[in-house]
């Protein structure tokens, strides 16, 4: 009988502890990034103003663009942080995963290298020009080199899904040859140019003004936190949103010594100082 009537007191120590665990969980939040800036992004932009809030945010880095998104997919992390509208509507509809955009972010753009040429003009006959395998990243590199004319692909065939078959007119005989993303830097020694995502050149050593020809980004291929469908409408998810919103997150990219200073920012961002 005494031990019947003990137990509970005994126990009560311990779903205390539990309980404390299950909150300490609930407050720490783990971000997927890719390589380069977006991972010093979330420790010194956003961290500072979610630890305010009682979070512990805890970064993870993927050597892909393919990972991250299905990590988040299957729980292995919170949110994640290195994507476009673009790519994440063709990744989701591909695989068929659920995932949500909570807010757009200041974004470092892809750029034409070259250590051999100055300008895209250059480009010759037998010119090799590598670019991203991927799906998204390849059909956002031809929009590119259409944009800035190097090109010219079939418009009856959408922005988000043209492929290397799509191009129409390619005046000056350059040979496109597609590599991982994350290879790219370090093939430019045997190729005549390169286009980089700002990520993976960054982490590289390259700096944005290195670039012969820098993206001038429209909205949809700005960079955004991203959560599972379910969890848009969490605490969590809102609090990210919130940390991004802050005068102190801006303030980050205004500074012209900051390494986010060359960052394009979204335009609901531009809105605020109209």
């Amino acid at each position: 009988m005494l031990l019947k009537k003990l137990l509970p007191l005994l126990l009560l120590p311990v779903l205390g502890m539990a309980q404390a665990h299950a909150a300490d969980a609930a407050h720490t939040i783990t971000i997927g990034v890719s390589p380069g800036p977006y991972g010093d992004m979330v420790k010194h932009a956003i961290a500072p103003q979610m630890e305010k809030k009682g979070y512990e945010v805890k970064v993870r880095e993927f050597s892909d663009y393919i990972q991250p998104n299905l990590a988040l997919a299957n729980k292995s992390i919170d949110a994640n942080l290195f994507q476009n509208r673009r790519y994440l509507n063709r990744f989701s509809a591909d695989k068929g995963l659920k995932l949500a955009e909570v807010i757009t972010v200041p974004t470092a753009s892809m750029g034409f290298y070259s250590n051999k040429i100055h300008s895209l003009n250059e480009l010759k006959k037998g010119d090799i020009v590598t670019l991203p395998n991927d799906p998204s990243n390849l059909s956002r590199s031809l929009d590119f080199l259409q944009k800035y004319g190097v090109i010219k692909v079939n418009p009856d065939v959408a922005v988000t899904k043209a492929s290397l078959k799509d191009i129409t007119e390619n005046p000056h005989g350059v040979v496109f040859k597609p590599l991982e993303a994350a290879q790219l830097p370090r093939a430019m020694g045997g190729v005549t140019g390169s286009l980089i995502n700002a990520n993976f050149a960054l982490s590289a050593g390259m700096k944005l003004s290195d670039a012969i020809q820098l993206d001038v980004l429209p909205e949809d291929i700005k960079n955004m936190i991203v959560v599972r469908a379910e969890d848009i409408n969490k605490p969590f998810a809102q609090d990210l949103k919130a940390a991004v919103e802050s005068p102190e997150f801006e303030a980050l990219f205004d500074a012209p010594d900051s390494e986010f200073a060359s960052f394009q920012k979204p335009e609901w961002m531009k809105a605020r100082h109209k």
